[in-house]
């Protein structure tokens, strides 16, 4: 969640695990599991050891253990799938490549790997790539918001977004293309919009958790929590372990004040995917609520060490040292978010504003320029304003 200026929550969808039911260890010699479920049953344990070195602050080790693993177990495809998750997150992009395209060679059709790779190619900014991955994993996967972004940086848009309403006007009774309308509309922030194509989603599949989910964040950009909060708990009463569904029940909380059951809806969510940063920056936020920035920077921190290419992580960052007047920590750490989510208009505003406090003014100028691309229309209209006051004024001497 994001503070003052920005209120852009973050919207992910978990990564689907295949979970086993085991048995506790008492009973475990007297219960007969099917030869094929073995190696479900061992790649279970191996994520979950893997979650809980994470948890502890060990990710190398995590990853060298799951390495390990999957090197000894050649037929453990989820496994592998989180393995090239942490070396994505490690920043060893030939790694993670290298496991999602030898996946990608045993089943061509897996679009969760596929959506993977397109991540991959879309930091490297290899945007055809890019797109070509994020296609091959649709329907049923959140790479629609990749897309849009793609598109964006491709400059085609327009062009992109018309060709996805004839697709919806022609199949109006496709849930799949339904959602994945609504999902363009969100990331343009456009939520009323995004309303109308999950609902027609929901009308054909109530059940989709894509389309739940993605009601539950166009309500709460409109503000709305107990419109979200309905969604979101269908969501979870179809699948309580589902983290996205979890994090945005907190930030539901969180618009109603009701923040000891926010911090219980964050605290599950983390339990479950400690690798994933959003559940941290809440944590932050919440810390902020409460006074205590220092506590929210070490969550802040957190976030960035276990997922360093999440904007959310480095705009709380930056609002907090701005506010303290820590401008040269606040540039240092913006710098990374720059380089980390280059597209990202918060970003660019922030280590803007930190430039124009230290008297940099030809850097503002250049971020505030970068800032007035951004999808929102929030942050670019906020740029625009800061640039004509900039260029208007005349600023102090550097230090």
């Amino acid at each position: 969640m994001i503070k003052q200026l920005f209120c852009a929550l973050v919207l992910v969808a978990a990564p689907a695990f295949i979970t086993v039911a085991v048995a506790d260890a008492a009973q475990a010699d007297s219960v007969f599991i099917p030869i094929q479920d073995h190696q479900k049953v061992d790649q279970q344990a191996a994520i979950i050891r893997a979650r809980q070195l994470i948890a502890s602050g060990d990710l190398d080790g995590a990853v060298s253990e799951l390495a390990d693993f999957v090197n000894s177990h050649p037929d453990a495809v989820d496994a592998a799938r989180f393995l090239g998750d942490l070396y994505y997150r490690q920043g060893h992009f030939d790694r993670a490549e290298s496991v999602y395209r030898a996946l990608l060679a045993r089943n061509g059709h897996d679009k969760e790997t596929h959506n993977r790779l397109g991540v991959v190619y879309a930091t490297e900014n290899r945007v055809d790539d890019a797109i070509g991955e994020f296609q091959s994993a649709l329907p049923g996967t959140d790479s629609i918001r990749d897309l849009v972004l793609m598109h964006v940086r491709k400059g085609d848009l327009p062009s992109y977004e018309s060709e996805m309403v004839r697709a919806a006007k022609d199949q109006p009774s496709d849930p799949d293309t339904q959602e994945e309308l609504g999902e363009i509309y969100q990331a343009l922030h456009q939520p009323s919009e995004a309303i109308l194509y999950f609902q027609r989603a929901l009308d054909d599949d109530p059940q989709s958790i894509a389309a739940l989910n993605g009601l539950g964040m166009a309500y709460l950009d409109m503000h709305a929590p107990s419109l979200a909060s309905r969604y979101l708990q269908d969501c979870l009463n179809l699948d309580p372990l589902n983290y996205a569904c979890l994090d945005n029940m907190g930030v539901s909380r969180i618009q109603a004040t009701k923040y000891g059951d926010a911090l219980e809806s964050f605290v599950r969510a983390h339990r479950l995917e400690p690798e994933r940063p959003e559940a941290l920056v809440n944590f932050g936020y919440l810390a902020d609520l409460r006074g205590d920035w220092k506590r929210a920077v070490s969550f802040y921190v957190q976030a960035i060490a276990v997922d360093p290419y999440v904007p959310e992580s480095y705009v709380n960052l930056g609002i907090d040292y701005e506010h303290n007047d820590l401008y040269n920590l606040a540039q240092a750490a913006l710098l990374k978010g720059v380089a980390a989510t280059p597209w990202d208009g918060r970003v660019r505003y922030l280590l803007a504003r930190a430039y124009a406090a230290q008297g940099q003014k030809t850097l503002a100028l250049a971020q505030l320029k970068a800032a007035q691309a951004s999808l929102d229309p929030d942050v670019a209209a906020i740029a625009k304003e800061e640039t004509a006051r900039l260029t208007a004024t005349s600023m102090p001497s550097a230090p």
